[in-house]
């Protein structure tokens, strides 16, 4: 079985492996930087998880942490769509069912710990799980257009999971609430 390589997938073969060995690689990676697979889904996740900066320091934040405080589980469902969103755009990608698996799992972690109250807002700020996917993205990318149908069953499968789980985490919310006498429905 022959497998092709693309002109763009050598390219960026090329300038990771010129950016590795050389002197700049150390002294200012932020100048050095490689082209990123799809600068779409680039930035949103910079948006998502890097936008801000607290002055005098390295510490970086997105919309997400602030988005999840101000609504708590409906502001952490709303940013968890957008990651599931980065998530299916990359499946195009041709990405080994694995990162696949891993993607969902970085979602997953950021929803399911990011709805628990304070603990969840402080680790939203730490959890950068749409940083993660496009470093996976970047790491295992193959091409456009290399994705199957097992990979988009495999993708659906693994959201399906999530899916039961969210609602599974909103149901114990909403029985909690009722056991406590508040009445939402």
């Amino acid at each position: 079985m022959k497998q092709t390589v693309s002109e763009r997938e050598v390219d960026r073969i090329r300038t990771r492996m010129a950016y590795d060995y050389s002197d700049d690689a150390l002294a200012r990676p932020e100048e050095t930087s490689v082209e990123p697979v799809d600068k779409r889904l680039e930035r949103l996740a910079f948006i998502l998880d890097q936008a801000i900066r607290i002055p005098g320091t390295n510490i970086r934040f997105g919309l997400d942490p602030i988005i999840s405080m101000l609504a708590p589980v409906v502001g952490d469902s709303i940013t968890t769509l957008l990651s599931v969103y980065i998530v299916i755009a990359s499946i195009r990608y041709g990405l080994p069912k694995g990162v696949i698996a891993r993607m969902v799992f970085n979602v997953a972690v950021d929803y399911l710990i990011g709805t628990v109250p304070a603990v969840g807002d402080l680790f939203d700020f730490a959890w950068k799980a749409n940083s993660r996917n496009m470093k996976l993205l970047e790491r295992h990318a193959s091409g456009d257009g290399q994705s199957k149908w097992s990979d988009w069953a495999w993708l659906f499968l693994l959201l399906g999971g999530l899916g039961i789980l969210i609602l599974g985490l909103l149901a114990v919310i909403l029985f909690a609430l009722q056991a406590a006498g508040i009445e939402l429905i």
